[in-house]
């Protein structure tokens, strides 16, 4: 094949025969033809698809040729093999006790080749617990990859010593959604492991000092969002509470003040324009906060702000 026919990867790109490049692939038979002068130029093209069909991305994603794909989720990233707990060979005999004993022993073992040293061990036990969380929370997949990555920074560097392996856990997810811009408070996710929120945070604070990650600014329009919908408001009120948060950001109101905090006192104040009302309280137990700071962050916004609303 003449190096004009293929391209940078090796693949062919125009007709040997008529240098016509409107080539047609038939995935059926496997042979690449020219739609011009209907010569076959490859017969053995290999289907590199699934192998059974799929009528949505989650089914072609399940559905694969290969088996799973790697994943920092896992202490050896799904790289090992399991040995099942099958007593029937491939004709459907059961198996006889010399060879499952046999095959007990090889599991056995080849369990504890997977963890064979602390790391391992350390590993194991927190991306468990991570995935854990992921499920009682209901987290997305990149979350679970980054907050991974990031105890495994701390494991190599040997920050894990002498700290409580779920609360580390917690912290590195919590970091992870902080990052992906998931929005899940420290609250939700230690209380996801019964672990206090004092601690959790300690070891949040002592990630961002030893590993120095870029941890992007909180985006208050998502807090404004989620509590809206735990409340269930009105569209109008969201949007009054969106307009007074840039209203409040233009004139950077919301430097060194908790986003929940910020948030909760945008909806409060709209939810009495709107006439959607909803008590302090209501408003600081769906938040995560105290009263007492709606209080001063409604006092500091209507203080400063002027209101001219049109609904």
């Amino acid at each position: 094949m003449r190096s004009s026919l293929l391209d940078k990867k090796g693949g062919i790109t125009s007709c040997p025969e008529c240098n016509n490049s409107r080539l047609i692939q038939d995935s059926e038979r496997g042979e690449l033809v020219c739609q011009n002068c209907g010569y076959v130029i490859s017969s053995n093209i290999v289907d590199n698809g699934p192998e059974w069909r799929a009528f949505d991305q989650e089914q072609r994603d399940k559905l694969t040729r290969v088996g799973a794909p790697l994943t920092w989720a896992i202490h050896d990233r799904g790289m090992s093999t399991n040995i099942g707990y099958q007593t029937r060979g491939l004709s459907g005999g059961k198996l006889n006790p010399e060879t499952q004993a046999r095959l007990y022993r090889l599991r056995k073992w080849q369990q504890r080749s997977k963890v064979s040293n602390s790391m391992d061990r350390n590993l194991s036990n927190a991306l468990n617990e991570m995935i854990k969380i992921s499920q009682r929370l209901n987290l997305p997949k990149n979350v679970v990859e980054t907050g991974s990555m990031i105890y495994r920074q701390a494991v190599q560097k040997h920050l894990t010593r002498g700290r409580n392996i779920q609360s580390v856990a917690v912290a590195s997810i919590y970091l992870a959604c902080r990052q992906c811009g998931v929005v899940r408070t420290l609250s939700d996710i230690s209380e996801s492991l019964d672990i206090t929120k004092k601690e959790a945070a300690k070891n949040y604070r002592f990630l961002l000092r030893e590993l120095k990650p870029n941890v992007p600014k909180a985006d208050i329009e998502l807090y404004i969002s989620r509590i809206v919908n735990k409340l269930a408001l009105t569209g109008d009120t969201e949007r009054v509470a969106m307009i007074i948060l840039n209203q409040v950001s233009e004139m950077k109101l919301t430097g060194g003040r908790g986003p929940s905090g910020i948030a909760a006192a945008c909806i409060y104040i709209s939810s009495q324009l709107t006439n959607d009302t909803r008590t302090q309280g209501e408003i600081a137990r769906e938040a995560q906060v105290t009263e007492v700071t709606i209080r001063n962050r409604y006092k500091e916004i209507v203080n400063l702000v002027d209101f001219s609303i049109h609904i």
